[in-house]
């Protein structure tokens, strides 16, 4: 698994650990492992030409120490200071002594152009806002540049915090981050501005829980149901789906075909679509009387497709089993209803949905999207599943660790991509997961299976459906 903390305990983790350093060990560790680093983007460090960005703070003096490193090796190092009179004394020091050199801000976007590496050290993980206006033309001239891009820590003009990019920021193709994943380096549309990451252990001691975390094989593989020898479909857990309308049928189909892919041992259907479940899936139990008479279920999916049945709605809310709630339900569910529940209940919106449950427009969602998943889990008492770029899961009340979902592609922004995601969780649900446990084993199933049906090329829903299988095989056997 991997975790974020946020700036404010990073800080006072590094704060504890250089109490008991001697004076720049701490930062020597955080150079010589981006040094590391950049070697290894390099290739061959000698006859190399490196670009050194340099802001102010301690990420100027990682890059200067990093640049010394390099020289040393035979690298041809520049360091371009944006702020000449507080840059790290000892680290420019260090860089002169290597034999790198200081360059003044005439030909800095030149010098820039003809490097094989840029060293992005301008803003560290305090930093708020964009670029200043004086670091955008650098910005730039990185990103039209043939060199490779290597933030330090994080890339400059991010939030380290909430992944917000509020102005200018600078893209990376690499970012090598000190002592733990920061959360804008894993949550969009931060996240799309550090490349790939690489974690340097500089001995940081950390508390037990952090503040992000993002499930890999081995931790989902833990979490999903295996039948035991005296297992049958009751005990394996029995999902109800109450989805689809006669305008939205195929929303019922995909709904079910996501629950018979997970875990559970049996699919009730309830709705106006069940002659077109049965052609597709006859081992499906379909009711038309409604939930409260479709019989026994250990977790209940309602929204996909479901128009304007507001009453079908209110009567699974009013159910003492766990309930996921999508699409249409979202916004037909009474908020006061949600809040009431005494089982666990899962919303699972995409932006513009989480948008219209909040009262704000959908940029401020997808420019915040931590914020907003945990505004709505402590406003409607709920878990959220916050679908998207990055898909977040943050527990009931938004208190504790918001889940990560590190698997997807963009080919699952298709139609009825998301039935298949409430089916396949609400089948987790029945099976006994808890919420986030479902929320977050799901979205990362169905986003390995996004990969495994897309490759490279479009995908249908269903072709995301049948693809699960193969993304449970993929997770179980590591």
């Amino acid at each position: 698994m991997r975790t974020a903390y946020s700036v404010e305990t990073v800080r006072a983790a590094e704060r504890e650990l250089m109490a008991r350093l001697p004076e720049g060990a701490l930062m020597q560790r955080a150079a010589a492992g981006l040094a590391a680093a950049c070697a290894d983007v390099l290739g061959r460090v000698y006859g190399s030409r490196v670009v050194l960005l340099v802001g102010s703070g301690d990420n100027g003096g990682d890059a200067l120490y990093a640049g010394a490193r390099l020289a040393r090796r035979g690298a041809g190092v520049s360091a371009v200071l944006l702020a000449p009179e507080r840059a790290h004394a000892g680290g420019l020091a260090a860089l002169r002594r290597a034999g790198g050199r200081v360059a003044g801000a005439a030909g800095a976007e030149e010098l820039i152009e003809g490097a094989d590496l840029v060293l992005d050290g301008i803003i560290g993980i305090g930093g708020t806002g964009g670029l200043r206006p004086d670091a955008v033309p650098l910005a730039e001239a990185a990103e039209r540049s043939r060199a490779v891009v290597v933030a330090v820590d994080l890339p400059s003009g991010v939030d380290a915090g909430t992944g917000e990019v509020r102005g200018r920021a600078l893209r990376a193709d690499l970012t090598v981050t000190f002592g733990t994943h920061k959360p804008g380096l894993l949550v969009d549309p931060a996240r799309e501005y550090a490349g790939a990451v690489r974690l340097v252990d500089i001995g940081l001691s950390l508390p037990a829980r952090p503040e992000l975390e993002a499930l890999q094989h081995a931790d989902v593989a833990r979490l999903l149901p295996v039948p035991a020898a005296e297992s049958d479909k009751y005990r394996r857990g029995v999902v109800g789906v109450a989805a689809g309308s006669g305008r939205y049928p195929g929303a019922a189909v995909l709904a079910v075909a996501g629950a018979l892919r997970g875990g559970a041992g049996a699919v009730r259907y309830v709705g106006p679509a069940g002659q077109a479940v049965i052609a597709r899936f006859p081992e499906t139990l379909v009711s038309d009387r409604g939930p409260k008479h479709a019989g026994r279920v250990q977790a209940w999916v309602v929204g996909p497709g479901a128009g304007d049945d507001a009453a079908t709605v209110a009567e699974v809310l009013a159910a003492d089993v766990p309930v996921l709630i999508d699409a249409d339900g979202l916004r037909l569910a009474e908020a006061s209803a949600v809040r009431a529940r005494r089982a666990p209940t899962l919303l699972t919106p995409h932006a513009g949905e989480a948008a219209a449950l909040l009262g704000v427009e959908r940029e401020e969602v997808e420019e915040g999207r931590l914020g907003a998943v945990r505004e709505l889990a402590g406003r409607y008492g709920a878990a959220v599943l916050l679908k998207g770029s990055t898909t977040l899961v943050a527990g009931a009340g938004g208190e504790g660790p918001v889940r990560v979902n590190p698997t997807g592609t963009s080919w699952l922004a298709t139609a009825g991509s998301g039935d298949v995601l409430s089916g396949l969780a609400g089948s987790l649900l029945a099976a006994g997961l808890p919420t986030v446990d479902a929320g977050s084993a799901a979205a990362y199933l169905h986003g390995l299976a996004g990969r495994f049906a897309a490759d490279g090329a479009p995908a249908r829903a269903q072709d995301v459906a049948e693809a699960i299988a193969g993304a449970w095989r993929s997770v179980v056997r590591g």
